[in-house]
This record gives C-alpha cells, sequence and structure tokens, in this order.
C-alpha cells in the first residue's frame, strides 16, 4: 500500500482479472433506512449505467446467488451480510473502493458516510469500461481517498443572465447537479431572487425553482447556498424592511440551506458599517428556520479603509450566525487577506471560471481576434491555466463555490472540483475521466488531448498558430468516428470551439492582407488622387465581405450553434436564441465582426471625403497608411496586440495581461489597438542610432507616465483622450548605447474613479526625426 496526496492505492490481488465483467451484475446496498446520499447513490450508478449501456443493474439488498456485485454502503459495518468491506480509514466524504476476484466477484464501494457513500459511486462510474451491452471495470487497483478540501462547490444561478439553465426544467437540474456531484462536487449555489428581468425561456417560476434546487441538493448531499445581494441604500428603512420580508419569505419556503452569500459590491454600494448589522438582522430571520445556516461575506469592491472595518469587526470575534469571508473578483488580494484573518474565520474562494476577459482570471497572451468575436463568455476548456490557479491558491482557503453563468465552462467546474479532491492529480487524468464519462471509453484519452489542444488554440498570436487547424482536423475525424456523440451538448460544445477557433483564424488571415493591400493603395494617393484611392481601398476591405474566409466554417458553426440551443439551451444569439445580452455567449452575434480597421477606416474615409481641400486629404489619407509603419527608423507596437508589438518585453501576472475593452455593447468601429490596453513592463529598442534624435509617441488616455532608460520624461504634447497623442523627447544622452528602454510608472490619485477611467497605454512610437 502506498500514501500519495490524501489517496491509498491498493495493489490487486494476483487473481484480479484485467476486465472484470460487471454485465450481469447486481448493486447491492444495505437493508432498512439510508440516508438521501446513500440511496441516492445507488439509483445514480444504476441509471447511468443504463444510459450509457443499455444494461439495467437491479439493486438488492442481498448479495446475488450468481454474478458480480456491487456493494454501496455508507457504513463499515453491516448486519447479517455474509461479508463485511475492509475498515475505512479515509475522513468525511471519503470512500474505500476494493476489488475482490473469485468466483462471486465484489466490487466494493464502502464509506464512513453517506456523501462518502455517493461519491465513491461517483469515482466507480469514471473508471467503468462501457459500450452498448458491456460493462467492465479495468482499473486493476483499489483505492482509499477523502476530499482536501471541504467545501467543493459551483454557482448555478436561476437567474435570466445565465446563458443556458434559465431555460432548463427541474430534471434538467438535477442532472446536472448529478454530472458534477460524480466529480466530487458538494455544494450548489443559487441565486433566487437577484435579475427578474422579463424571461421568455424560463419554463418553471423562480420560487418553484428554488424549491426544488433545495431539495435535490439535499437528496445529492449537496450543501445549498444562495447569493443574494444588496442593492439599495441601506439608510432607508422602508427599503430595508422589504428586503428582510423577502429573505424571510424565501427562508420559510426553502426546505434545506447551508449558507447565504453576500456580496459587500459587485453589485451592491453599501458601506460595512451598514452592512455588518443589515446582515445580523438577516441572520436572526434566518434562524427560526434554518437554525444552522451561515451568512458569509465578501469585500468586493470594497477598500483598503472599507476592508479594514471588516478585518477589526472579525478581530473583535465574530456572531455565531457568521460563517466567513468570500474572496471573488474585485476583492482584497487572497494572500493577504489570509495573513490579515488566518485563524480567526475561514475564507471560501469565489473564483470567476466562466468570462474569458474583463474578468477575474482573464485568458493571458489572448488574442485581440478571439476576444472580437468569442468575447467574455464563450466555451471556455481552460484546464491547465485553472489548476494552476486553484492550486496556487486552494491552502488558503475553505475551499470554494465557482462563479459560473452557464454550461460553457463545464470543464472548468470539473477541473476545480477534481483538484479540490486531489491537488496533485494530473490534469490530464481529470480530463480523460471527464471523456471517459461523458463521452466514451474508447475515445477518451483522444478526446482529451483534443480539449487540451482547445486551450492552446488560444496562447498567443493566433496567426502564428498553425495548430488551430490541425486541432479542426482531429476533431472533424473523431467526429465521424463517433456518430453516437452527435447529440450530446458537450461534444457540440468542444466541436464548436474548434470549428469557431479556425474560422476566426481564416478570417483573421484574410483580414490583415486585405488592411495591408489598401494601405499600399492609400499610400499611392499622390498619384491616384484623394477619391480613387478611397474608392480602390474601400473595395479591398470589403473583400472579406463579398467573398470571405471559411464559408463552410461558418456554416457549421451556425448549425452547431442552432443544435446546442435544442439541446442544452445555449443561447449564442440575442436576436436569434433569446441571450441576455450581447456580452452573455453571444458569439453567434459576433461572427462577422471585423478583424482588422475596416469599420475605423470606413469612418475616416467619410471625414476625409469632407474635407474641401486635396492636400489636405492626401495628407490624412498617408497619415492612415502610415499608421503602423512609421519609415525607416521608426518603430510601431499596439502594445495589447502580441502579433504586433515586437518590442513589448515578456511579462508574466495580473498586471501583464492585455484589457480588451467593450464598447458599444461588442460593435465598436473604433480602431482596433484602441479597444486593447496594456501597461508593458518594459519596452527594449537596439540597434538606434546614436546621433540621430527621436521621439516616443502614444495613444491611451490618462496621465503621462513614461520613463526613458529609468528617467521620468515630461510631454511636449499632452492628449487626454484615448485618440490624443501624448509625444515625449528622448534626452540623447540616452541614446550614446544605441539602446533604449521604455517603462511607466503607475498612476497615482485614480483610487476613487472607475477603473474604466484610470489611465491606459494603447500604442506606442519611436519616430526617429
Amino acid at each position: 500500500m502506498r500514501f500519495t496526496a490524501g489517496i491509498f492505492l491498493f495493489a490487486a490481488s494476483a487473481s484480479f482479472a484485467a476486465n472484470l465483467d460487471l454485465s450481469r451484475a447486481s448493486i447491492v446496498v444495505r437493508p432498512g433506512a439510508r440516508p438521501a446520499p446513500e440511496q441516492t447513490a445507488a439509483k445514480m450508478l444504476a441509471e447511468e449505467v443504463e444510459k450509457r449501456t443499455g444494461l439495467r443493474l437491479p439493486v438488492v439488498t442481498g448479495f446475488p446467488v450468481a454474478g458480480p456485485a456491487i456493494v454501496i454502503t455508507g457504513s463499515a459495518n453491516v448486519p447479517g451480510w455474509p461479508r463485511q468491506p475492509q475498515p475505512v480509514h479515509a475522513g468525511a466524504e471519503g470512500y474505500r473502493l476494493d476489488i475482490q476476484s473469485g468466483d462471486k466477484p465484489v466490487v466494493w464501494i464502502a464509506a464512513n458516510d453517506a456523501r462518502g457513500a455517493l461519491f465513491g459511486a461517483g469515482y466507480l462510474l469514471r473508471q467503468l469500461q462501457w459500450g452498448q451491452g458491456k460493462l467492465a471495470l479495468s482499473d486493476a487497483a483499489g483505492i482509499e481517498t477523502a476530499p482536501r478540501s471541504p467545501l467543493r462547490g459551483h454557482q448555478l444561478g436561476y437567474r435570466t443572465t445565465a446563458n443556458s439553465w434559465d431555460a432548463w426544467s427541474i430534471p434538467q437540474f438535477e442532472q446536472y447537479i448529478r454530472d458534477l456531484a460524480v466529480f466530487g462536487s458538494n455544494a450548489v449555489e443559487n441565486i433566487p431572487s437577484q435579475d427578474n428581468r422579463p424571461n421568455p425561456l424560463m419554463k418553471i417560476p423562480r420560487p418553484e425553482m428554488n424549491r426544488a434546487m433545495s431539495e435535490i441538493c439535499q437528496r445529492y448531499g449537496q450543501e445549498y447556498w444562495v447569493w443574494t445581494p444588496v442593492t439599495h441604500d441601506l439608510n432607508e428603512k422602508d427599503k430595508n424592511a422589504k428586503q428582510l420580508a423577502e429573505f424571510e419569505e424565501f427562508f420559510k419556503g426553502t426546505p434545506f440551506l447551508t449558507g447565504v452569500f453576500v456580496p459587500g459590491g459587485d453589485p451592491g454600494d453599501n458601506p460595512p458599517e451598514l452592512v455588518l448589522p443589515f446582515l445580523a438582522q438577516v441572520a436572526e430571520k434566518m434562524k427560526a428556520y434554518h437554525p444552522n445556516a451561515k451568512i458569509w461575506l465578501s469585500l468586493q469592491g470594497f477598500n483598503e479603509k472599507k476592508a479594514e472595518v471588516v478585518y477589526q469587526w472579525i478581530d473583535k470575534g465574530v456572531p455565531a450566525w457568521f460563517g466567513g469571508l468570500v474572496n471573488g473578483p474585485s476583492s482584497p488580494d487572497i494572500p493577504k487577506e489570509y495573513a490579515r484573518v488566518a485563524g480567526r474565520v475561514p475564507i471560501r474562494l469565489y473564483p470567476d471560471v466562466t468570462h474569458n476577459k474583463i474578468s477575474q482570471y482573464e485568458v493571458p497572451e489572448w488574442d485581440q481576434a478571439y476576444a472580437l468575436t468569442l468575447g467574455r463568455e464563450a466555451v471556455n476548456p481552460r484546464p491547465f491555466e485553472y489548476a494552476a490557479i486553484h492550486n496556487r491558491y486552494a491552502a488558503m482557503s475553505n475551499g470554494f463555490l465557482s462563479y459560473s453563468d452557464g454550461v460553457h465552462d463545464d470543464v472548468n467546474k470539473v477541473l476545480w472540483s477534481s483538484l479540490a479532491w486531489d491537488p496533485q492529480r494530473p490534469v490530464r487524468d481529470v480530463v480523460i475521466e471527464y471523456c471517459r464519462y461523458f463521452f466514451s471509453s474508447e475515445n477518451a484519452e483522444e478526446a482529451a488531448d483534443l480539449i487540451l489542444a482547445l486551450e492552446r488554440n488560444w496562447n498567443g498570436s493566433l496567426v502564428a498558430n498553425g495548430s488551430v487547424e490541425s486541432t479542426l482536423r482531429h476533431w472533424n475525424d473523431l467526429e465521424k468516428r463517433s456518430p453516437q456523440l452527435a447529440g450530446n451538448w458537450r461534444w457540440q460544445m468542444c466541436l464548436l470551439r474548434a470549428n469557431y477557433d479556425a474560422y476566426v483564424r481564416r478570417r483573421l488571415i484574410q483580414d490583415t492582407e486585405l488592411e495591408e493591400k489598401a494601405n499600399t493603395i492609400l499610400a499611392q494617393v499622390q498619384k491616384l488622387g484623394s477619391e480613387k484611392a478611397i474608392s480602390a481601398a474601400t473595395a479591398t476591405l470589403n473583400e472579406a465581405v463579398d467573398d470571405p474566409a471559411g464559408p463552410e466554417l461558418r456554416a457549421r458553426i451556425i448549425e452547431l450553434c442552432a443544435r446546442l440551443y435544442q439541446s442544452i439551451w445555449l443561447q449564442t444569439s440575442v436576436a436569434k436564441y433569446n441571450a441576455s445580452g450581447a456580452e452573455r455567449g453571444a458569439v453567434l452575434d459576433f461572427i462577422d465582426n471585423p478583424l482588422n480597421n475596416r469599420w475605423w477606416l470606413e469612418d475616416e474615409f467619410a471625414k476625409v471625403r469632407k474635407v474641401p481641400d486635396e492636400a489636405a486629404k492626401a495628407k490624412r489619407l498617408l497619415e492612415l497608411a502610415r499608421w503602423e509603419h512609421p519609415g525607416e527608423g521608426s518603430f510601431y507596437d499596439n502594445v495589447g496586440n502580441l502579433r504586433k508589438a515586437p518590442h513589448v518585453g515578456h511579462c508574466e501576472g495580473e498586471d501583464c495581461t492585455p484589457l480588451f475593452w467593450w464598447w458599444d455593447n461588442g460593435k465598436s468601429r473604433a480602431r482596433l489597438s484602441w479597444q486593447v490596453t496594456l501597461w508593458p513592463k518594459e519596452m527594449v529598442y537596439e540597434g538606434l542610432d546614436p546621433k540621430a534624435a527621436y521621439v516616443v509617441r502614444t495613444t491611451g488616455y490618462g496621465q503621462p507616465l513614461l520613463r526613458v532608460d529609468g528617467e521620468k520624461i515630461k510631454p511636449t504634447v499632452d492628449g487626454k483622450e484615448m485618440a490624443d497623442y501624448k509625444e515625449f523627447p528622448v534626452p540623447a544622452s540616452a541614446l550614446q548605447d544605441g539602446k533604449l528602454v521604455l517603462t511607466w510608472d503607475k498612476a497615482t490619485g485614480e483610487e476613487n474613479l472607475n477603473w474604466r477611467r484610470h489611465s491606459r497605454l494603447a500604442e506606442v512610437w519611436l519616430l526617429k526625426r
């Protein structure tokens, strides 16, 4: 026996068969009354096996006379059984799976509690080899394991904002909660009242669904939490009374409740001096119906002063109703918060696993073309990235309930649940189990590697990432060999991403080439005249409209979006599928967005045409043509675009992630370089002419923060808005070695500004005069 990461592995006996045939097995359970999760474990195992194999394994209370037995017990000692399980040493929610071979083989799933029995059944489901009429267990080792983190859950808020489950039935919610439990999840967080916009997709009234989710959680041994923001001004006593009455009505109608999470902000804008007394009033209402439930508070949106008020309140000793702090988007730094409250209250993580940009964990080194099309809430398997994030912070918390607004992040949820059970699990192994359970035991490894390839599709420059096309070819080949998965919504999501990624790449290559051709035409304005140059450049740019790249991929994407709406209610369009907002997974609405500056140039051409002087027209058209090509000895960087930032030094971490802006509901006609900003760690230029004069020009907005070789430089031109220039003369002394290093100070005095008005940097030119 050996121990690793909270898991005991037991070598199989010499008589163990490489493939134990379980097609004629019976599921044996304890006689008499059993806790609900233990009852659910047997039901879940039988039903999920039948879905995959067509085999209905009988559930009995005695050992079968013939055929294998799969025994599920939440007790180590069962009176009356002729055979007993081995002792279970694992802790709470843990289980032990043993395989006893021989004439009457037994697969034991033994636990010390009902939850452990259910999680053990989930583990078995993840290991089974299955096909139509076939069921086998090929794992040659038993296991004894318990979870590392006591809290492992996900927010499944039944509200209009969601991009899929707002249209679900109660059985669909139960299936999804079951699927998450199979991978070790033990908590669900609902949103019972926030966002009451009319929703034509909602089939079930919210009070009915709120109660149903609570009951499902009871059956599956899941903690049931709710997210309930306080958005009104707490100085208004009548509104306080109204919300307290709403809380009480919810508590009264909810059969089972574990925790209430109240965000300090996002949304909400009340000071902690008002929030904390109000939470005490909420707790008093809750106590009558759910005396063991706790209230948790996040410090989202709190500045240091507000956060310190809460910390000092904790220092004095917290009341019994207070569960702890939640750390999520816009919360204080996790290590600092942990250091401040460790040993006094627990910290629950609230990781954003659902968003790709303008979020807590933005995709690093993401190409702007993806940000413009797939956007904030696309199908987003990011297993390696989220594994690193989970393991970075897990030890500072009691676990997590993730922030999610739909099924598009399904892989990420399973990854977090699995690593919260065992942080040492290899990421690829988790994804293989995901594919074995949801797709097929035959193609599990191949499908897992292709899901990992989808994550790599998003790494770095899209034009330079030729593996995007290879990934699509492999998915297409696997699809041809797996026709039985055509209706599987998880499978459809993978195919959608593979096709969408390749389509965006083909369009990006085409749009980039067309803009270069258009700029070449504009550069000939002196020869052609302004009107001919504009007309020819416009016709060139419009080739992307008249003869777009990848029309067959576009048609496939539209087809897959339709199938996903039918299979799981994934809403990929506002107009077509009732998505709650353009940024809420509506990838179909941005499928034709230009991936070059066509829209911006069209608007600039319209302005030029209104200029009465031909010489002025020609001058502006030359500026447009040479925007990214300032001439020999000069340089241009679009700092947030990896493809166009050759002088931006490598940087890792939150401060090095580009910010992709969301303007005009995703249909901004602004220059693309202004729609992504970044503060580089440094920009390095070498091989410069020591005898020449240089000027640094930038776009962005806010404060002038440039340093050249460490020296703060005052601007000679100090534009304040995004399209305005700033210009900084380069000191001659800095050029003596032919090298320049540009850095930027952090802006000061912006602490009370909305983050959208903080100083930003978009473009940098080094111009040789």
